[in-house]
């Protein structure tokens, strides 16, 4: 039996990182968009890395120093453009990268556990944001290739940094997002049927980008539950035939999912399928 529910969780761990990525619907009235040219746009050359602190520390320091007149935005406009981004800093990072995914994901795997707190909130959200920061890291190494260091070495003024850098998350969210969803966003916007991905405006990509993480946080969530359920029914069902009805099913099976969980490596497992989930 034990040989069972191990089978099984290993198969539906290592299936959640190619689940909801493979199905393709698009309703029969939505405009089409075709989603080829978008991974064909990103294959050119690696970028050479993350940006450093000290990058992003050249960049504040760079944006806020004074420019000749009349050949940039002005000091106070730019310091106004730069505090405004800090503030929604954390609404960004939250609904147009992979944080998302995981932190729904990782809070299925404690409800399904059934271990109530633990682990607890800020270990959960401190591992979501680390995973978060390793699953993005190509997008801010293209991002750092293509507006941080031409900008750092005054090639481009920081409008075109920020439009290019723009473009590289559009890139990443679209790859992401589910035709059916891009669709019924640009039909609800009554935007006209776009010429290749990349056309859609960023106000109809972020929704369309957060309501496909959603679906398909749930769906990975749901199959995480399963194994823990088939275990819960056999231990309720073990407590019932013994006559001990009185006595929680939760309690006794939860030290049977901690070892399973640990059998299987789950931790390990989930890192690995969260991290292949996204193109």
């Amino acid at each position: 039996m034990q040989r069972m529910f191990v089978a099984s969780l290993s198969v539906l761990f290592l299936a959640t990182s190619l689940h909801g990525q493979s199905r393709k619907s698009t309703p029969p009235t939505v405009p089409q968009i075709n989603m080829g040219k978008t991974a064909a746009a990103a294959a050119p050359a690696a970028p050479a890395g993350v940006p450093s602190i000290g990058d992003l520390m050249g960049v504040l320091d760079k944006a806020t120093a004074k420019q000749a007149e009349g050949k940039d935005w002005s000091t106070p406009v730019k310091l106004v453009i730069i505090f405004g981004a800090l503030a929604i800093l954390p609404s960004l990072l939250v609904m147009m990268t992979s944080f998302t995914r995981i932190v729904i994901v990782l809070s299925f795997v404690r409800s399904a556990l059934t271990t109530q707190s633990i682990p607890p909130t800020i270990a959960v959200m401190g591992l979501a944001l680390f995973l978060t920061f390793y699953t993005m890291a190509p997008t801010y190494a293209k991002v750092n290739a293509e507006a941080i260091q031409p900008y750092l070495a005054d090639k481009i003024s920081f409008g075109v940094a920020a439009q290019k850098a723009g473009d590289c998350v559009k890139e990443f969210m679209l790859r992401q997002s589910r035709k059916a969803d891009l669709a019924l966003f640009v039909q609800m916007a009554k935007a006209p049927a776009p010429a290749k991905p990349m056309d859609i405006a960023m106000h109809i990509v972020i929704p369309a980008f957060i309501i496909s993480e959603f679906r398909t946080a749930f769906e990975i969530g749901c199959l995480l539950f399963i194994p823990f359920l088939l275990i819960d029914m056999v231990i309720a069902s073990v407590l019932l035939s013994a006559g001990m009805i009185m006595l929680p099913p939760v309690m006794i099976s939860l030290p049977f999912k901690l070892i399973l969980f640990i059998l299987v490596d789950g931790w390990g497992l989930l890192a690995r399928s969260l991290s292949l989930g996204f193109r």
